[in-house]
């Protein structure tokens, strides 16, 4: 069964697309077929595998027009990845979708006729809680939050919680958590040893062992239109991403036996 997981944090800065891009490469090269929608105007995750941005082939009309997801997507450097990109329209759509009927569901629908050809599709949610968002918590069965080790990325996730909570109430019964994935962590700062102790403390066993370092080889890869394990495998952003993938197919494979 296709496990459809949606990358969220309203917090922007957090490492969300990063994770999207490499746990979804990762992946890849742990030979799973998987999907990754870049749900986010800003299109990031399109760019960050190399995708030039196309705005008539891209998330803007498959929401909007009802175009089918088999013509927006398009392959990637790693055979298995494959991407259905975003677009800057996609900043419209908020209010276009708005008024149109079932606007939370259409990602949900769009999905259905492939959902037996990937084992993962992941979505990269824009960085807020508005309607893009919910209609990557609805068309998923979990959420995946990457978390900076900061202070207020602890509010952030407080808040995404209660939106999950919302959705689950009202549009999507099934959500549940998949994992908080601790990013960006220096563990020279104390505040970064801290918050992910409480983070642990909080979460228990939601938060992922694996945690995301502060890289720079992971800074640069998106800039080169390449997921770090093409462009740095040997790097402690490629091993640590390589890691969580590891981990997260251990969960989400027992879970789904």
């Amino acid at each position: 069964m296709t496990r459809v997981v949606a990358l969220a944090n309203q917090k922007g800065g957090v490492g969300k697309t990063t994770t999207a891009i490499n746990l979804g490469a990762s992946l890849a090269a742990c030979e799973r077929r998987v999907l990754l929608i870049d749900l986010d105007p800003q299109a990031n995750a399109t760019s960050g595998v190399g995708l030039v941005k196309n705005e008539a082939q891209s998330m803007y009309p498959l929401l909007l027009d009802g175009m089918s997801i088999r013509s927006v997507i398009r392959p990637t450097e790693l055979p298995t990845l494959h991407l259905a990109p975003s677009s800057v329209d996609l900043v419209g759509a908020e209010i276009e979708l708005s008024g149109t009927d079932d606007p939370q569901f259409r990602l949900r629908k769009a999905i259905e006729p492939i959902s037996t050809e990937y084992d993962y599709i992941l979505i990269d949610s824009p960085p807020s809680l508005g309607l893009l968002t919910v209609n990557g918590l609805t068309a998923a069965d979990s959420v995946l939050v990457p978390m900076q080790c900061e202070y207020f990325a602890m509010e952030g996730v407080s808040q995404l919680l209660n939106t999950i909570e919302r959705v689950r109430e009202s549009l999507n019964p099934k959500l549940e958590i998949e994992g908080i994935a601790l990013t960006m962590y220096d563990d020279r700062m104390n505040l970064a040893r801290q918050v992910a102790q409480e983070v642990r403390s909080h979460f228990g066993e939601k938060v992922y062992d694996t945690v995301i370092p502060r890289n720079v080889r992971l800074g640069e890869a998106p800039s080169f239109g390449k997921p770090i394990i093409l462009y740095d495998i040997r790097s402690r952003g490629s091993e640590a991403y390589v890691s969580l993938a590891k981990e997260f197919m251990r969960r989400a494979e027992n879970v789904t036996a």
